[in-house]
């Protein structure tokens, strides 16, 4: 990806990251762990994770609701010329790398 892209995808993580914070209503802790742009980025697909795991699609139900709200703030509070469309989706990289970590600290 080139320098631009990964920019941009820096700037929608953080940009999320603020916003889920200050919409959620604190029953579940979410955080963006990453975004994956697509189709030479007109699509942002952002990749979270949910504390606890019984909230995720409670969390991830929230989320998809506030994207309409989402892109807006994302065109108030950035300079990015084309918003994509977003998506988002639980980081199952993650939640496996996690899940290694809890194998590796039994062994």
């Amino acid at each position: 990806m080139s320098q631009k892209g990964e920019k941009i995808k820096e700037i929608i993580r953080e940009l999320a990251a603020q916003f889920f914070s200050r919409e959620s209503n604190r029953t579940s802790m979410i955080t963006v762990t990453g975004v994956d742009l697509l189709s030479r980025g007109g699509r942002a697909v952002i990749l979270i994770t949910v504390l606890p795991e019984s909230e995720e699609e409670a969390a991830l139900g929230f989320a998809h609701r506030q994207l309409t709200d989402f892109k807006e703030f994302v065109q108030n509070n950035s300079r990015i010329a084309r918003i994509p469309f977003f998506e988002v989706a639980i980081d199952k990289g993650e939640k496996n790398r996690q899940r290694l970590d809890e194998i590796a600290k039994s062994i």
